[in-house]
């Protein structure tokens, strides 16, 4: 019963969404574990490119079964219009989508709370699209999750309790009646809509791992953004980890077999937060167009960094990376020299993990080995041995640097331009450098 779980190893935005799709060839079932519609996939199929939010990066892939697991925060109405938008571009959606019930559904007051907070000099820079309030009410117990929401009067109880609690910032927004009634406010369709794909998923997909089906568990956002061990405050409100595959798809942890990191040639980061190896001005505009490092969610530009090992070492060691798929390679093509941080200078002394306190995340300074550029198109490649030299060896590098396998290498968007070395051992069997 093999079953793999694919994490961002940065800040996100690391390609998870492609990746996923490349290995859903292979798979029976593709689970999404953690998030809301405030993650962005962008994945070409068939020459075509899709946006995908909540809606595991498996619904591309013909015949491949997907889960929406307990551990997501759904907006019904997100749901409905990525649902509608891939109907309408023939993706067949309904008998291969499931939805746990034990998943918590984000309403309008949740929306509200959000942008409240983020104007009112609380914020995080967060996508506004409440998904740290629903977080906030599932762990104060006064969440609504998707079996309630199927009962309209439990609904409306339990929408009534919650409002109690919140009232004090919420009448800066307007009246609780009337935040009532937007919850209210085309109820019906939206009801029929999680009920066409609401299902128990944990003895679901308990029965298809003891079939001996593939199954891969799908995180959103990146391993820094991580509630517990990421840079906190500047965080997401869930665990994107491998370990919270287990929580949010609700499997325990003897079930996975594999843990592969998807870390970009480059870093990225949207918001605000610590980035000790951010790149300061041409260049850095240089790669974000060149690499369309642009939010898929906020179309807010990405901020740009330099590869740096002790926080990819830190995503590896939280998650138990047992291989890395690299994407965005060709990115850096005319590039040069290109820059790997090593390790890290704070207060005279040489740091080589990445450290967890606020002051020290922000004041390290990077202590950086250079490489060589590498030059060409890159996304005409379809075997390791036939790029650039440097960009093998920095490829190489960064393996040896961290320890673990780069198993799959990614010129490209589409699916063609995925260099992949170790097929067999992406599922499952453990690797050392």
């Amino acid at each position: 019963m093999p079953a793999l779980v694919v994490v961002g190893a940065q800040w996100g935005d690391e390609g998870k969404g492609k990746i996923v799709h490349f290995l859903g060839e292979g798979a029976d079932w593709v689970v999404r574990y953690q998030g809301g519609d405030n993650a962005g996939h962008t994945v070409v199929f068939d020459g075509q490119s899709y946006a995908l939010h909540l809606l595991p990066s498996g619904i591309l892939q013909p015949g491949v079964k997907n889960i929406i697991g307990s551990g997501v925060v759904v907006n019904p109405s997100a749901l409905a219009e990525e649902v509608a938008a891939l109907e309408s571009r023939g993706v067949r959606v309904r008998g291969r989508l499931f939805l746990s019930l034990a998943a918590h559904v984000i309403l309008p007051y949740h929306i509200h709370l959000d942008v409240l907070r983020e104007a009112g000099g609380r914020g995080l820079g967060t996508t506004k699209k409440g998904i740290g309030p629903c977080y906030e009410d599932k762990v104060a117990r006064i969440g609504v999750r998707v079996a309630d929401y199927l009962d309209r009067a439990a609904l409306r109880s339990l929408v009534r309790q919650a409002l109690a609690v919140r009232a004090a910032e919420l009448a800066k927004v307007k009246p609780l009646q009337a935040i009532e009634a937007e919850v209210f406010d085309g109820y019906e369709e939206r009801r029929r809509l999680l009920a066409r794909f609401a299902a128990d998923t944990g003895p679901l997909l308990d029965r298809a791992l003891r079939a001996g089906k593939r199954v891969l568990l799908e995180s959103a956002q990146g391993s820094m953004l991580d509630l517990d061990h990421g840079t906190y405050p500047f965080v997401t409100s869930s665990n994107p980890v491998a370990g919270g595959a287990c929580v949010g798809a609700g499997v325990g942890p003897t079930v996975i077999t594999g843990v592969m990191g998807v870390t970009k040639a480059y870093t990225t980061r949207v918001g605000r937060g610590p980035f000790p190896t951010e790149i300061p001005g041409a260049l850095a505009g240089r790669i974000r167009e060149i690499g369309k490092e642009y939010g898929v969610t906020t179309g807010r530009a990405r901020r740009i960094g330099w590869l740096d090992v002790p926080q990819l070492r830190a995503a590896a060691r939280m998650s138990g990376l047992t291989c890395l798929a690299m994407t965005k390679l060709d990115t850096l093509s005319g590039v040069g020299p290109i820059k790997i941080c090593v390790g890290y200078r704070l207060d005279g002394r040489l740091l080589r993990d990445f450290p967890v306190s606020r002051r020290a995340q922000r004041e390290v300074r990077p202590v950086y080995r250079s490489f060589p550029g590498f030059s060409g198109d890159l996304g005409r490649v379809r075997s390791l041995s036939d790029l650039p030299r440097a960009a093998r060896e920095y490829v190489f590098s960064v393996e040896r640097l961290l320890g673990v396998p780069v198993a799959v290498v990614s010129v490209g968007q589409s699916r063609e331009q995925t260099i992949v070395r170790d097929a067999a051992g992406i599922w499952g069997r453990r690797h050392s450098i």
